[in-house]
């Protein structure tokens, strides 16, 4: 059986001030759907996932997320739309960094509590970059929506008032322990990408180059051959108007 659980967090914190509180609003629904899928990678959302081409709705293992970002407007930057599919005992989580050796990632985390009935719950933490460690921390995030079938975890959720649009996105698993989340187990770094643009992680292909010297000598040489009855001809015209005048 399917165990959903929608969580519709008003407010967890202000991301660009750490330490303001906020008040968390949950309510619990079974059978949640949570449809994520492939349609619209590079054209309305930017897609990573691993392994690559992978299919989030197909029968094999497969770790997605997508993201659509709303046009940058100060002061209140860009929300962001976030999907996430993943297989885990434990957790499956996004993370967002400008660099992933050091420095912090914002990480949301997506998770089945395995005392509960393997319930869906959702968190946000911050990673130290340089030692992994993790530590709680309240961030705006709207809209979450999650569902647990089996090992298979989805969820979908908001980031609000984002106020940097580039980013490298991370992806990984996790164990859910007495203490919180195990450190977090990097699956995919998709390199910094900027969130806004779609197509920002899909190769761009050179159009096919035209071999134009080769054509411009074909037709010079087609133009200036002369062939050998051509010559006999002019050569039997001139020999006729030398002794016409003659």
């Amino acid at each position: 059986m399917e165990r959903g659980l929608i969580l519709l967090v008003a407010a967890l914190g202000v991301y660009v001030a750490s330490g303001v509180q906020g008040t968390s609003y949950l309510s619990f629904s079974n059978n949640t759907q949570v449809n994520i899928s492939q349609n619209g990678c590079g054209y309305t959302k930017l897609c990573v996932r691993t392994p690559g081409n992978c299919d989030p709705t197909g029968n094999t293992s497969c770790m997605f997320a997508s993201v659509i970002a709303s046009t940058p407007l100060a002061p209140n930057g860009s929300a962001m739309s976030f999907q996430l599919s993943g297989d885990s005992v434990g957790y499956i989580a996004l993370g967002l960094t400008v660099n992933a050796s050091q420095g912090t990632t914002m990480l949301f985390i997506c998770a089945q509590n395995s005392s509960n009935n393997g319930s869906f719950f959702f968190q946000t933490v911050d990673q130290n970059n340089t030692n992994g460690a993790l530590t709680p921390a309240e961030r705006v995030t709207t809209e979450i929506w999650g569902i647990v079938n089996e090992n298979v975890i989805k969820c979908e959720f908001t980031v609000p008032n984002m106020n940097s649009t580039t980013f490298s996105i991370l992806l990984g698993t996790g164990n859910i322990t007495d203490n919180g989340p195990s450190p977090f187990d990097i699956s995919l770094n998709s390199g910094l990408l900027n969130l806004t643009n779609p197509a920002s992680n899909v190769p761009t292909t050179a159009p096919p180059v035209t071999n134009t010297t080769v054509t411009n000598t074909t037709m010079a040489n087609s133009i200036g051959a002369v062939q050998p009855h051509a010559v006999l001809l002019l050569l039997s015209v001139l020999t006729l108007s030398v002794m016409l005048r003659a």
